[in-house]
């Protein structure tokens, strides 16, 4: 039996059973979450970081809001910006002084980030009877990218209390 029709083996398609498609994703934790939590799901005691990406940038935010000296054996280590808020003079001071620190501590200890932007935010507290007169709060705003991961434009924001 002849037939008159030609197949094209391009658009045949594949059998559920090719491997492709059993590939289990890897689900093994890469380091645990701060500030630390219990996980509640009943897989780990503490709750853990599955993406590289989230563990870099918990990993950034721990690098920079470290002050030199608190880790034991690594005086070294961090970017040392939160003396900077009891010396707090001028919003161009602090963040001129502010990125020379952080560009330092990232590059010396996590050289694959490269960092983009820089922006900050002086913010008045609202009037609380508890906070003592002459704080206020600075919201810092850093983009970075993870080149070797094809990560860009990455943002990572947080806020802390000055002395003015």
């Amino acid at each position: 039996m002849a037939t008159d029709e030609v197949y094209d083996f391009n658009s045949v398609g594949v059998q559920t059973s090719d491997p492709r498609f059993s590939r289990v994703s890897d689900s093994r934790p890469i380091g645990i979450q701060t500030p630390l939590s219990l996980d509640r799901s009943g897989g780990s005691p503490l709750t853990m970081h599955f993406s590289v990406y989230s563990q870099i940038k918990d990993n950034l935010r721990n690098l920079i809001l470290t002050n030199h000296g608190d880790r034991i054996g690594r005086y070294g280590f961090g970017g040392n910006i939160l003396e900077l808020c009891s010396e707090f003079t001028s919003k161009k001071s602090f963040d001129s002084e502010a990125m020379i620190r952080i560009k330092t501590a990232v590059a010396k200890s996590m050289p694959y980030v490269e960092l983009s932007t820089f922006e900050s935010e002086i913010n008045s507290i609202p009037e609380d009877p508890a906070k003592p007169d002459g704080m206020a709060l600075i919201s810092i705003k850093l983009v970075y990218s993870v080149p070797k991961l094809r990560s860009s434009n990455n943002v990572l924001e947080f806020i802390l209390y000055i002395m003015g």
